[in-house]
């Protein structure tokens, strides 16, 4: 097991080094290229990329060389490598550790006293845009390293992957896959730390991640806008003919998609984990949202709010890990309400997110969206959908007896509990196209957003001394990898 001088050494790094860097990471305004079209000139995703690079050049692993991959006109990649300290050979299998630095935009709706760039420590909370999501991971991943060098416990080789696109699909990611490829080595364990957590009580393994399709729906009926009072009854709503066009793709009474070729059937070990994570999680599965409150409403109940979809947790975790979804996500074409005016617009456009089960073909499911939404237009409207992006989602491999034996052993050691398995209802591309290339890895996905962590939305915290049981999780993890 972990000595408890590495666990030291682990708890003083969060402590005395790793949360001031987080927190002047917090500070730098790094969104991901899809948010900046400018990223190149502002300079935000080189600074972050540096800094991390800087920093891990000072830390206590053996051997280790990091630099900084830049391919002409992509995002910049932080890549690190730590030679065994087992004495094998630079054939044997190596260890695979995957973070990003890009961030999400701003986000209005925080709390007074909390923003996107302002660093804040409340409740042992680090508030703050990216520390969760997941600008902690090269720091945890070679504090992990070096908490088993320093005192002195063999390791197989690790190397590191950070990247800069990942909020925007990882869209330059496979140009460096195939660039470092003959520097990856034969990966036998990827760990990745961009994923969520049930609770901050235990490990969470993430069991599979969702696909995505993701685009535009634009509907045009006039050249330009007209009186409403004269047009409506004659010209449709643009507004109306987006509704019933998604009323192709869902049930707006259920959210089920209609088509059963965007379903996929869930797989009985998937199953019984989904029941085994319910049991635990109950109905915090679904009370962790910020559910609005209805208590301004004269003739409503004091209290009453929103409610779920399903409180049944363990139909719950199946809807956000295995069930289709459709999400509208932007609009176009809407005036702000206090500039809109009694007129029938000439178009309205809406941006669609579908999530998928990671079993479906994405660009399959791309083009069949695509079909449904454009065919026969109601009263012959110019209707067009623009794909945006298209990821496969990911379901993992059977893990091996080592790997879950060491899982379980990691676990108890810094939780007292044993680890739950669960799918996430996000996507991580990378770990798709590494499950691709390295078909027979062994994959331990896992991460710090947990209940309320809200990474994407206002008042996103990373949870600190749950960072630090994972980091020695994580360190225990490698110690037990049996090459």
């Amino acid at each position: 097991m972990l000595s408890s001088a590495a666990r030291q050494f682990v708890d003083h790094r969060w402590d005395h080094v790793i949360v001031a860097r987080l927190s002047d990471y917090i500070r730098i305004p790094a969104k991901s290229p899809a948010f900046d079209p400018s990223w190149a000139a502002h300079g935000h995703l080189e600074r972050v990329a540096r800094d991390a690079l800087a920093w891990a050049r000072n830390q206590p692993v053996r051997g280790l060389q990091a630099e900084i991959v830049s391919l002409d006109g992509r995002t910049p990649c932080v890549f690190f490598d730590a030679p065994s300290t087992c004495g094998g050979s630079a054939t044997d299998q190596t260890v695979l550790f995957y973070g990003h630095l890009d961030k999400q935009p701003e986000m209005s709706g925080w709390r007074a006293g909390l923003g996107p760039w302002q660093p804040v420590i409340q409740n042992g909370r680090l508030y703050g845009r990216g520390a969760a999501d997941d600008g902690y991971a090269v720091y945890a991943a070679l504090t992990a390293i070096a908490a088993l060098d320093t005192t002195g416990v063999p390791r197989p080789r690790c190397v590191g992957l950070i990247e800069t696109c990942e909020e925007s699909g990882s869209f330059d990611l496979p140009a460096y896959l195939e660039h470092l490829a003959p520097r990856l080595g034969q990966v036998g364990l990827l760990i990745g730390l961009d994923s969520g957590c049930g609770d901050y009580n235990r490990l969470w393994v993430t069991t599979s991640l969702r696909g995505l399709v993701g685009g535009v729906l634009s509907v045009d009926v006039l050249r330009e806008g007209v009186h409403s009072g004269n047009a409506s009854g004659i010209v449709p709503s643009s507004f109306r003919i987006l509704r019933l066009l998604l009323d192709r793709i869902d049930d707006p009474r259920t959210g089920n998609l209609r088509d059963p070729f965007f379903q996929a059937e869930v797989p009985m070990d998937r199953l019984e984990q989904a029941c085994t994570a319910g049991a635990v999680l109950g109905d915090r599965i679904w009370q962790q949202f910020p559910w609005a409150r209805q208590d301004h409403e004269p003739d409503t109940p004091d209290g009453e709010q929103a409610r779920p979809v399903t409180t049944d947790p363990v139909e719950a975790i199946l809807n956000r890990s295995w069930k289709a979804t459709l999400s509208v996500i932007g609009a176009a074409g809407l005036p702000a309400l206090k500039e809109a005016g009694n007129v029938l617009r000439p178009g309205t456009a809406l941006k669609l997110s579908v999530r998928l089960p990671p079993t479906v073909d994405a660009e399959r499911a791309a083009q069949r969206m695509k079909k449904v939404l454009e065919e026969d237009p109601p009263y012959g409207a110019r209707v067009r959908f623009d794909l945006e992006n298209a990821g496969t989602g990911w379901n993992a491999p059977a893990t091996a007896p080592w790997l879950k034996q060491a899982l379980d052993q990691a676990s108890r050691a810094a939780f007292g509990l044993e680890p739950v398995w669960m799918g996430e209802g996000g996507g991580i591309p990378f770990i798709s196209m590494l499950g691709e290339r390295f078909p027979r890895a062994q994959f331990v996905i896992t991460g710090v957003l947990g209940p309320q962590s809200n990474a994407h939305g206002p008042n996103e915290f990373l949870l600190i001394d749950y960072a630090k049981k994972l980091t020695a999780t994580i360190a225990q993890i490698v110690a037990d990898t049996p090459f």
